[in-house]
């Protein structure tokens, strides 16, 4: 199953009514998007990781800004093999929507991707398991293709892993330029959160002098 949905589309109103797109309605629809597909700014940067790098932290490299999507200057390759797997934890809670892959040319583009939710620092043995959805990947330079996850499954993501396990022409090796990740995000509940507000509840044992000083002054 692709689950691709090809940029995008607009049909005509009641009565067979058209209009026209200048300039401006271009810039619109990419700023748009641009802030769409900006949960790369959510990533956990520094816990990230992608395993069959060729170029250590390369992979790093892939999730950026929309608008810097073309920059064929940031990619990562595999090494040894065509296999990619990111590890991707994210700062909160995430309701994944949609995914944009760029890829190399075609025969180094990847041809599949498989998702897996909130299994941390998977190994490409992990990744022999059945993932939560596996979606096929078309040759796409340019981030137009969307690709749709089961929202209802991926609702409360805290983790992704994306695992590429070939492409389109049976390369050695497989390279993605850029990661666009679309969704709702939540902030975590922090452990520290927890604390604070438990410090801030009076604890009797630690008032026992004070309530009976209370319980006196009323009495007297």
């Amino acid at each position: 199953m692709s689950n691709c949905c090809h940029g995008h589309s607009h049909g005509g109103g009641s009565g067979g009514h058209e209009h026209s797109h200048g300039p401006s309605d271009a810039s619109d629809a990419e700023n748009f998007r641009g802030q769409e597909f900006n949960l790369y700014l959510k990533i956990e940067m520094d816990s990230l990781t992608c395993l069959n790098e060729s170029e250590e932290g390369s992979g790093k490299n892939v999730f950026r800004a929309y608008e810097d999507r073309l920059d064929r200057s940031k990619f990562v390759s595999s090494d040894v093999d065509e296999e990619l797997l990111f590890n991707i934890p994210f700062q909160g809670t995430v309701k994944l929507k949609g995914l944009l892959i760029i890829g190399g040319e075609r025969e180094t583009h990847p041809n599949k991707m498989r998702l897996f939710k909130n299994r941390p620092n998977m190994s490409f043995d992990d990744s022999r398991a059945k993932a939560d959805q596996e979606i096929d990947v078309h040759v796409d330079q340019d981030g137009f293709i969307e690709y749709k996850p089961i929202v209802a499954r991926f609702s409360d993501v805290h983790h992704l892993s994306i695992h590429f396990p070939s492409n389109h022409g049976n390369a050695d090796n497989t390279e993605v330029f850029y990661i666009g990740l679309k969704g709702d995000y939540m902030e975590a509940y922090r452990h520290e959160v927890t604390i604070a507000a438990y410090e801030a509840r009076a604890n009797p044992a630690d008032h026992k002098t004070s309530s009976l000083n209370q319980v006196n002054h009323f009495v007297s």
